[in-house]
């Protein structure tokens, strides 16, 4: 049986945008919602009068959990983090979903790279339950309908995943407009003192325990576990910037709903990366917690050239 153009473009959006948070890649999400919809065309549902957004969805985050499990299988080089996203085509993406007051966390806070890297220490089923439940306002027992469960597991699982989360809703910042103006204006004074080499100003924007996370997935040289301390930091940095300074280009964009920055360093060297992203966090007052790059290029397919 042959799936109609209709029902392809009605469902293929919300079922990316869940398997991109199921998932954190948003490569992996586009591979899992085609394999959906092969699925839908080997073995449809047994009645394909029905609305197919229950029945693709259950098969879209299934297939979703079983790709976590093979993830944390494998030994990942170095340190993991979300691929990034264009906040265009997240918008474009989550045009269907519509979002309720009894959520806990609205679309845009739950593509965050903090969001997605706290979702990181859930199992899959609790990640699938605390997505369906508090991010896409599922009930009870759509959510066990969706997942294979019994309500009163999807009830446990939830409070578990709740409990897991915990450190991350203390920590939570919302990033309402004027907070994102503020990191915006705070990037881009980033990158005006490395290329001025202002490292005292410099110095004034990051936190005193800044960390800063590289993600090169084994394809492109990165570090291989966090660096912590300003000192080492600020090092780090100035010194990096200073050796490619002639061949690096910068944009300040918006990538999961928050500024960032777009790296280019065309004409490097093999086993470097020659386009990557940064993504930051802040504290309270607005200065640099963390500094997160995703160098992999196989996590930059969303980018345009």
């Amino acid at each position: 049986m042959a799936i109609s153009a209709a029902v392809y473009d009605e469902n293929r959006h919300f079922l990316w945008s869940v398997c991109y948070r199921m998932t954190g890649n948003a490569a992996d999400a586009e591979e899992i919602v085609q394999e959906t919809f092969v699925r839908a065309l080997e073995k449809p549902p047994p009645n394909t009068k029905e609305a197919w957004l229950p029945w693709l969805t259950r098969v879209a985050v299934n297939l979703s959990r079983d790709f976590l499990r093979r993830r944390r299988r494998t030994n990942y080089v170095g340190v993991w983090l979300p691929s990034p996203v264009p906040t265009e085509d997240l918008e474009e993406l989550e045009i269907k979903t519509a979002e309720s007051p009894a959520t806990r966390y609205d679309l845009q806070e739950s593509v965050s790279i903090a969001f997605l890297l706290a979702l990181e220490a859930l199992t899959p089923a609790a990640r699938a339950v605390l997505l369906l439940r508090d991010v896409f306002d599922y009930s009870t027992g759509e959510t066990a309908n969706v997942l294979g469960m019994t309500e009163i597991n999807v009830k446990v699982t939830l409070h578990r995943a709740r409990r897991a989360m915990h450190d991350y809703d203390k920590n939570r910042t919302t990033m309402d407009s004027a907070r994102q103006q503020k990191a915006k204006e705070t990037l881009q004074k980033f990158l005006k003192c490395l290329e001025t080499n202002d490292v005292e100003e410099l110095e004034k924007l990051l936190t005193e325990n800044v960390v800063v996370v590289s993600d090169g997935g084994g394809e492109v040289s990165a570090l291989l576990k966090p660096m912590h301390g300003r000192e080492k930091v600020l090092r780090l940095i100035t010194q990096l910037y200073e050796v490619y300074r002639g061949i690096t280009q910068t944009s300040v964009c918006a990538l999961n709903h928050q500024p960032a920055v777009i790296v280019d360093r065309p004409n490097i060297k093999p086993g470097h990366a020659k386009r990557y992203t940064l993504q930051c966090e802040y504290d309270e007052e607005g200065s640099i917690k963390r500094l997160n790059f995703v160098f992999a290029p196989s996590k930059l397919s969303m980018l345009k050239k």
